[in-house]
């Protein structure tokens, strides 16, 4: 007996990135929170440095990165692991940029912004395509991460200038990017945008957004924040993305909120 393979299930089958679920936004969103309180934890409760943080966690990131550009298919813990991972990254790029090299928040914020419309350009020109459902080879992949690097340092530079540089603080900058976020959503439920657009807009602004969110929860009471500290809420939000990630894995493939297939 022969039995064929749709288009469809074959994406499905060699695409390197999950489905974009609910649980997709929900990983994403602790994984970036994740990277704003890990980058601290590292640096000052394991008194590690800026610097010294920032080659070790570059170098776990190559390491992780490679096994995940050699599968040949979606495996769920080490894509999310990559993406906390280059989380952590992108943060500390921004911070190395500002508190070792002195680039204003604003300019750091308007480099990745023009690095990452190049990449989108890059990426669409040779491949026509920036949906994530065709990540299938190693060059798409490869921009794939490049584009996810520079909307993580691109989020904590526009995220860190708010809320510190301008004074909004954590609470009201959290809800800033919340508002921006449904408002991406309703622009593509109208079809105001497409979803890959609404895709990668709503990447970059949940960026700020857990970033936010985890200032809030572990930075002091002084500082406008929780209290709750670097090492409680960076375990807390690792404990719910493997849970998730577990999950997601025993429950097989979920129907995508997207339509950019």
């Amino acid at each position: 007996m022969t039995y064929s393979v749709t288009p469809a299930a074959r994406d499905d089958l060699y695409n390197k990135v999950p489905e974009v679920t609910a649980c997709f936004w929900a990983i994403k969103i602790m994984a970036t929170t994740v990277g704003e309180t890990g980058a601290d934890y590292l640096i000052f409760k394991l008194g590690l440095g800026l610097p010294t943080t920032s080659i070790l966690m570059a170098l776990a990131l190559a390491v992780v990165l490679f096994i995940q550009m050699r599968a040949d298919r979606y495996m769920p813990w080490i894509y999310w692991l990559a993406v906390t991972m280059i989380s952590i990254v992108g943060t500390l790029i921004t911070d190395s940029l500002t508190d070792t090299y002195g680039v204003a928040l604003q300019l750091s914020t308007v480099i990745f912004i023009a690095a990452l419309i190049a990449t989108f350009v890059i990426w669409y020109r040779r491949e026509h395509t920036l949906s994530i459902h065709s990540i299938d080879n190693p060059v798409r992949e490869a921009c794939y991460w490049l584009a996810v690097l520079f909307t993580f340092a691109l989020g904590t530079a526009a995220g860190d200038l708010l809320a510190g540089q301008l004074g909004l603080g954590y609470l009201a900058s959290a809800l800033l990017f919340g508002a921006a976020i449904l408002v991406v959503v309703g622009m593509w439920r109208t079809n105001i945008i497409g979803a890959v657009t609404a895709f990668w807009l709503a990447y970059i602004l949940t960026r700020p957004l857990g970033a936010s969110l985890g200032d809030l929860l572990s930075q002091p009471v002084a500082n406008g924040g929780l209290g709750l500290g670097t090492t409680a809420t960076s375990l807390v939000f690792l404990a719910a993305i493997l849970g998730l990630v577990v999950y997601m894995t025993m429950a097989g493939p979920a129907e995508t909120l997207s339509a950019d297939r």
